[in-house]
């Protein structure tokens, strides 16, 4: 999604080596002929769909807002029926959902929705102009679909930088069949946010676009300095933390800035060095700054359920309850081993559930912006207790985190052990200094998305390769599917993948159409890493 239509989307198995030999991905000196994304087996396809029969309609108006953050802040954005988060939605799997974008944004603004996670028939996928044309001002568009697997997902538009304003809403698939055992449930969706405050997206975009090579770093220019966390063209900051075990603790300073909104010296471990391009005044929970925080009120010895969500655009989160454990549950939608931590690592575009057992008092739930040396908060209150100060970072942030690539996915969805029938090489290139994000080399073009397609045929096992040439780290997600890492790896459809690293992820091609893989870093989609993924018809 870009100016001329790029976007991106987010992240998760930390520093998983791919297994076996990488191969090329074949390319073909003639154009080859592919499912159209409202076609005949995209038709076959979703018939074969576990349907209830009930249909959900609902209208989503996406228009100009001034979003109260709390505090007496208020920013100009554009948002759902003027809420921040947009309302969710929740439906049972097999319910068809008929939702309405009515687009009613300012200055002939385009915009889409796409349902991030759910694999649906890909004409209502929502990627203009790969799936459908893109909903013009004033129009309405409905998006109806069968959402048939159970799970946490959200939605968000697949234009320019749209997803980094408040265009965002959970949507909670609910399992009929419940395994799991819990009082009450929580939805937390996480943000980085500027609109309104410092600026716009679009303005964001414009400054990176630049990037190093064009700004006044205030450097010596003989002295290329790694003091700030930036790709200058040739460090590797591998490094990452693998597996499980004591994260490290928050960097005393996030650095500054090399200009208005880009951010320098953001450094993580856990992410493999340069933790992100940009500053963010706010980092909010459902909609909240931690001066004004928003307060679950429950009781204690109530077992919850919290579904978390990334919605940001350019941070990762470690996320943890003060005085409590965490259970995870399932990722991305999709249920894994239960796993006891006391802080969880979630990149933009993924999905955490967790279980916790509430102890009595006040307590904040603090999600760490990765790297960037500042919070968003939200607070738990079963009982009396004083208010945690807005800085609060509890013990268990530099407690046991478990990342994506030590999860296992659990036993009824973890995919049948198969050779792989095509591998393909997803080479992760571009740098900060020329901002020339792409995926082999070659930066997406959303005005001819069928340009380069990496190709699939119905019915095979496919391996992605993702090889990390950068020195920054990306979370990628792929439409209309979940993949899993590496053999036993959990399911998802988002993966961190970090710099200098290979992760390799198997999915069964079984979702007929045509499908964008891109980084969930909305700024790096945009610039161009981005690619399709397309059935041969």
């Amino acid at each position: 999604m870009n100016s001329m239509n790029r976007r991106s989307v987010l992240l998760a198995g930390l520093g998983v080596a791919g297994a076996g030999a990488l191969a090329a991905c074949s390319t073909s000196s003639s154009t080859p002929t592919l499912v159209s994304p409202s076609g005949s087996a995209v038709a076959a396809a979703d018939t074969k769909r576990t349907k209830t029969g009930r249909t959900h309609e609902v209208t989503l108006t996406a228009a100009q807002a001034r979003a109260d953050l709390g505090a007496g802040i208020t920013a100009r954005t554009w948002a759902f029926s003027g809420r921040l988060p947009g309302k969710e939605l929740r439906i049972s799997a097999g319910d068809t959902l008929a939702a309405t974008l009515s687009n009613q944004l300012p200055s002939q603004a385009t915009t889409s929705l796409h349902w991030h996670g759910i694999a649906l028939r890909n004409d209502m996928d929502g990627v203009p102009p790969a799936t459908q044309a893109a909903v013009r001002a004033g129009r309405n568009f409905t998006y109806r679909f069968t959402a048939d697997t159970p799970g946490t997902y959200f939605f968000h538009p697949h234009i320019g930088t749209q997803l980094d304003r408040g265009l965002y809403a959970p949507l909670i698939v609910e399992d009929p069949k419940e395994p799991l055992s819990y009082d009450e449930e929580w939805v937390v969706v996480l943000d980085d946010w500027l609109d309104g405050i410092t600026g716009t997206p679009d303005d964001v975009f414009a400054e990176l676009q630049h990037g190093m090579g064009g700004m006044n770093m205030g450097n010596d220019s003989s002295s290329p300095s790694s003091s700030s966390g930036h790709d200058m063209g040739g460090m590797d900051m591998s490094g990452g933390m693998d597996g499980m075990g004591s994260s490290p603790s928050a960097p005393s300073s996030s650095g500054g800035m090399g200009g208005t909104f880009m951010l320098m010296g953001a450094q993580s471990r856990l992410l493999g060095g340069d933790a992100g391009d940009v500053q963010y005044p706010y980092h909010l929970v459902n909609g909240r700054i931690p001066a004004d925080p928003e307060v679950y009120r429950s009781k204690p010895g109530k077992r919850v359920r919290l579904r978390l969500i990334n919605a940001g655009g350019d941070t990762a989160y470690r996320v943890a309850l003060g005085g409590h454990q965490l259970t995870i549950t399932h990722t991305d939608g999709f249920p894994v081993r239960h796993q006891q931590v006391d802080a969880l690592l979630i990149g933009m575009g993924e999905r955490y559930d967790v279980l916790v057992t509430l102890d009595d008092g006040a307590f904040p739930l603090v999600a760490l912006a990765e790297g960037k040396n500042a919070t968003g908060l939200a607070l738990v209150r079963t009982g009396p207790g004083s208010v945690p100060r807005t800085a609060v970072r509890p013990a268990e942030l530099d407690g046991m985190l478990m990342t994506a690539s030590q999860l296992r996915a659990a036993d009824e969805v973890r995919l049948a052990a198969k050779k792989a029938d095509q591998v393909h090489r997803i080479e992760l290139t571009g740098s900060m200094m020329t901002y020339n994000w792409a995926v082999n080399g070659r930066r997406f073009d959303m005005n001819h998305p069928t340009a380069h397609p990496i190709t699939v045929e119905a019915g095979q096992r496919v391996r992605l390769d993702f090889i990390n040439t950068t020195t920054m780290w990306h979370p990628m997600h792929l439409h209309g599917h979940t993949y899993q890492l590496g053999s036993s790896g959990p399911r998802k459809d988002t993966t961190i993948v970090l710099p200098k690293k290979t992760v390799s992820v198997s999915f069964d091609a079984d979702n007929p159409g045509q499908w964008m893989l891109h980084c969930h870093n909305a700024y790096h989609s945009e610039a161009g890493m981005m690619a399709l993924v397309a059935y041969q018809a």
